[in-house]
């Protein structure tokens, strides 16, 4: 088995752009857990849930089909045609999702609902531009902008931090800017003119799309669902303070969904171009590599933040025992690594409604644990329940997957068994009669 070396060679140029953004996060989120209240940080930290839940759209909607079909297409036309459909479809996303957040954001008592908006509505839409000049291999302009957008945030956080009397709603209003400031760097250095349209044509090509589209829609829902039923089942039960102990763990954990999300940047793209080409073998086989070395790396991560845990203080915290619920997003965080890559294989083969499914039954069962352990202990204890249902997931993700990989290896036992079955169905129908 050929260990693919020019991928590392992209995930190094990739994972120093996002390590670039994973560390201003990293510093922003230390500096607003020692400066915030409880309630305050719990407020910042459903802010970030939204712009998670904004990313998982932007990506099911837009950015993995752009990727998925930009890769597929033979000839510049179909990428520059599939590019524009998409790129028209995540602006109309983003600022949908900029709504929804300034209206959840009021609705908890936030008087920073807008500037929210305006942070998660900008970071929804690079998130897109992102995915899709990594899609033309692009990466050293992403790079650059990252660059740019990570310096922009330092600068106006810190003012914001330092001289502004609101910090939260300055410190929202100084991200969104520094996502725009990204989104101007790629749209200057871009080889081409990037163009969005609104009109029949570019409506009916993504119309075209749509029934697989709509799976994808249900799965990013369910993927919430699932993935966020924590934070709004104690946020919504127990209060945003309640919340604060466990939002300020799992974001030290923010790292590696940084990295996660450069895998997929890079692996997507070259996996469906090996579809392309009928070598489902190496699919397979890199799906392997890449989920061991994954896998590795968020036990590693997860043994260093628990060593570090101890150090952290802060009246956010509220006395709570870090050390229990450090272990408890570990859990979390080890099979979400785990299953990134049979789930890039499911979407590449079009398979959302699987994926659908899947995270369906991850958030019935996150829900109904996450609710019982609240009516029965303390909020540390949900972190219990969304683990089984990460660990859900990850088993029914690498069985679709392996599933869908044996049908295609094996077409010839694939169509015996088939005929198998309707020869037992005709047989006891005859037999009936």
């Amino acid at each position: 088995m050929k260990f693919p070396l020019h991928l590392v060679r992209r995930l190094v140029l990739m994972i120093g752009g996002e390590a670039m953004q994973s560390g201003f996060h990293f510093a922003l989120n230390i500096a607003l857990l020692h400066m915030l209240s409880a309630q305050g940080y719990g407020l910042f930290a459903i802010a970030m849930v939204m712009g998670g839940v904004g990313l998982s759209y932007i990506r099911s909607l837009t950015a993995v089909p752009a990727s998925i079909w930009m890769g597929k297409s033979s000839n510049s036309a179909g990428v520059d045609a599939h590019d524009v459909a998409f790129g028209s479809a995540a602006l109309v996303v983003s600022l949908l999702m900029a709504v929804g957040t300034a209206v959840l954001m009021r609705l908890l008592g936030d008087p920073s609902g807008i500037a929210a908006g305006c942070f998660v509505g900008a970071w929804s839409l690079r998130s897109h531009m992102r995915t899709a000049f990594f899609a033309r291999r692009q990466q050293v302009i992403v790079s650059v902008s990252d660059a740019a957008f990570t310096i922009a945030g330092t600068v106006f956080a810190g003012l914001a931090i330092w001289f502004a009397e609101a910090a939260l709603q300055t410190v929202f209003y100084a991200l969104a800017a520094a996502n725009v400031i990204g989104i101007l760097v790629l749209a200057r250095l871009a080889p081409r003119t990037l163009r969005i349209s609104f009109r029949m044509p570019t409506r009916r090509r993504y119309t075209r799309l749509w029934r697989q589209l709509c799976w994808s829609a249900f799965s990013a829902t369910t993927t919430n669902i699932q993935g966020q039923c924590l934070a709004l089942l104690v946020a919504g039960i127990a209060g945003p303070a309640a919340y604060a102990p466990l939002a300020a763990v799992i974001v030290l954990f923010a790292p590696l969904r940084i990295i996660s999300l450069a895998f997929v940047n890079m692996t997507q793209p070259e996996l469906a171009k090996l579809m392309r080409r009928n070598e489902t073998r190496r699919v397979w086989s890199q799906a392997k590599i890449w989920s061991v070395v994954m896998g590795l790396g968020g036990l590693a991560y997860g043994c260093a933040i628990l060593f570090v845990l101890p150090m952290i203080k802060s009246q956010a915290l509220q006395d709570a025992s870090v050390g229990f619920i450090g272990l408890f997003v570990t859990a979390n965080f080890i099979p979400i690594m785990l299953y990134i890559m049979p789930r890039i294989v499911l979407e590449i083969f079009g398979d959302f409604r699987i994926v659908a499914f899947i995270t369906m039954g991850g958030a019935i069962v996150g829900l109904a644990l996450i609710a019982i352990l609240l009516a029965v202990a303390s909020p540390p204890w949900a972190l219990l329940g969304s683990a089984v249902s990460e660990t859900f997931v990850l088993a029914a993700s690498w069985y679709f997957a392996h599933h869908r990989m044996w049908n295609i290896e094996h077409p010839d036992q694939q169509r015996n068994s088939r005929l198998g079955s309707w020869r037992r169905a005709l047989t006891f129908a005859a037999v009936k009669r």
